[in-house]
């Protein structure tokens, strides 16, 4: 007597009534133009936002984007045991910082969802897997598993001791091949199952793929009778993102490699429900260099503080800073395109999967550095009071008390050599600014001031005397730059004999004291308390006559 497959779909799922033609006509296909991709975000709620993570949305978002099409936010919540409550949300705020926000989806106030396609959280859409999940049944492509933890770890010493693959397939499918008499019979004993799909493929052979990265790819079929349905009556991921990819009208899905190797049974569950399956873009993973091993290794949760975005949240990178170095890992070119449009907005850069990386990029911290610094040089002095203002309220009682002391003095501060074609690259994040401009702080001076400043070494303490008084007696707060430095920093050089360039002190140091340089390292020391200033110049000018003559004074003294 053949297997009765819809009285299986019946007995399982009696309480199901729609059908996957119901499901069709409840999310039919996009108005959206021919060329146009449909992407996602779709994680689990397990942990803080991955940097991995960032960039996978990024790639999605912006491929959406420049094809006027549709980026949403899916929660796959699933797997309930892992789940962290909360994280949801916040994976939502911490991608939204920077920019990445979804058209349509999950929108991360445990509540609020947007778009037609819905629920966007998995455990809410229970129905619509069981509505699959029964059709597959009634295809003959799905069955219950009775099999205990138990007896799969026999079924795996097994496996190993005969050195096959190992998994649940062919022969080692043991529920697979049950008469519908004694399924019927374990279901009405109560006896647990889960469901399992049923395929029809052998590793031995192979399938074609085109990957949207690595082009044709020739992988393994998926033999494996692999779980879609748990016994708590929700998918497992292999299956939810089919129903859920194909119900909200995905085509384009980016994830990060490691998902190649699952392709080939994604692949047959889209054939075996009658579903086009998507495009896939397997991007390139980011590395770290093992401190310890010295190999590459993928960038991880546990050992680099690198892998978490809140790292560079906390830490103060600019939002544009941190993406446009996600982006020169995404495409070869970009790079080249940042130097010549160093302020153009990112969206004008035309990302592509051609220009892609097939391996793994190194988190290179440097370059990172680099383009902040370049973020942060480029913005208004208005821009970057704001962003550090709102970082300071966040993340340094410091940087804001310095800030609230005197908020004009503070964006004069932001303003030194800013503008122009070069200008000046103090600070890589937020959290430089305090360290760097403190001293602009009348009492943060006193309480740092000490009698071992870092003065020139080839000058005595009476040489720093001397060129310091020669400097309050010179010193014309009216003046230009340039008057100011060549009438009086270099007057005073000349009077006190110090060479008016380094390259000619070099050449004859026995005529010489110092140089020019040694007469204003004197002047900085003395009102920064430190080698190492934004100009100096512009600095007199904030801290102002009073306050700078106080200053060496106290010095001199």
């Amino acid at each position: 007597m053949p297997f009765n497959y819809e009285d299986l779909a019946e007995l399982i799922f009696p309480e199901v009534k729609e059908t996957v033609a119901d499901l069709e006509k409840r999310f039919p296909p996009r108005d959206l133009p021919n060329d146009a991709f449909v992407t996602r975000f779709a994680p689990s709620p397990t942990g803080f936002l991955h940097t991995g993570s960032l960039f996978t949305a990024l790639i999605a978002k912006t491929f959406a984007k420049q094809t006027n099409g549709v980026y949403f936010f899916r929660l796959e919540d699933t797997d309930q045991k892992r789940e962290v409550k909360g994280t949801g949300d916040k994976l939502c705020h911490e991608l939204a910082r920077f920019g990445v926000v979804q058209n349509e989806g999950y929108m991360g106030d445990s509540k609020s969802e947007v778009g037609l396609y819905g629920p966007y959280v998995q455990s809410k859409r229970a129905d619509i897997y069981k509505i699959c999940v029964k059709e597959l049944i009634k295809k003959g492509r799905a069955y219950p598993c009775f099999c205990t933890k138990e007896d799969l770890d026999e079924l795996r010493a097994v496996q190993e001791m005969s050195k096959v693959i190992p998994g649940y397939y062919g022969e080692y499918a043991k529920c697979r091949n049950l008469k519908l008499a004694e399924v019927k019979k374990l279901i009405k004993e109560g006896k647990p199952y889960i469901i399992r799909f049923k395929s029809n493929g052998d590793h031995n052979n192979f399938i074609k793929v085109h990957d949207m990265v690595r082009g044709e790819l020739t992988l393994s079929e998926n033999d494996q009778d692999v779980v879609i349905m748990k016994s708590d009556g929700l998918p497992t991921y292999h299956f939810a993102h089919v129903c859920d990819d194909h119900f909200m009208r995905t085509n384009l899905v980016t994830r990060g490699e490691e998902w190649l190797a699952s392709l080939p049974i994604h692949i047959e569950l889209f054939a075996a429900m009658g579903f086009e399956a998507p495009n896939y873009a397997h991007l390139p993973v980011i590395m770290v260099n093992d401190s310890e091993t010295h190999n590459k290794r993928k960038l991880s949760k546990r050992k680099d503080m690198e892998a978490s975005v809140s790292y560079f949240i906390e830490q103060g990178y600019p939002v544009m800073g941190l993406i446009k170095y996600l982006l020169t890992i995404a495409n070869s070119n970009f790079e080249e395109w940042l130097m010549a449009h160093p302020t153009d907005d990112v969206d004008n850069f035309k990302l592509s999967f051609s220009k892609m990386s097939l391996d793994g990029a190194l988190f290179d911290l440097p370059k990172l550095n680099d383009i902040s610094k370049n973020v942060i040089a480029y913005m208004t002095k208005e821009e970057l009071f704001d962003k550090s203002l709102e970082y300071a309220k966040e993340f340094s009682m410091e940087l804001l008390n310095f800030i609230n002391e005197d908020k004009e003095k503070y964006l004069k501060i932001l303003n030194i050599e800013r503008g122009g074609e070069k200008p000046r690259k103090d600070y890589v994040k937020y959290s430089d600014i305090y360290q760097k401009v403190s001293f602009f702080s009348n009492s943060i001076y006193e309480s740092r001031f000490t009698k071992d400043l870092p003065f020139p070494e080839n000058l005595t303490k009476d040489d720093v005397k001397a060129v310091l008084t020669r400097f309050l007696e010179k010193m014309d707060y009216k003046v230009d730059e340039q008057t100011w430095f060549n009438d009086i920093m270099k007057g005073i050089a000349k009077e006190l004999n110090y060479a008016l360039s380094p390259k000619d002190y070099k050449k004859e140091p026995q005529n010489y004291k110092g140089h020019i340089g040694d007469v204003a390292a004197c002047v900085r020391v003395a009102v920064c308390l430190s080698t190492n200033s934004p100009n100096l110049y512009q600095v007199l000018q904030i801290l102002g006559e009073k306050e700078v003559t106080r200053r060496v004074k106290k010095v001199i003294e």
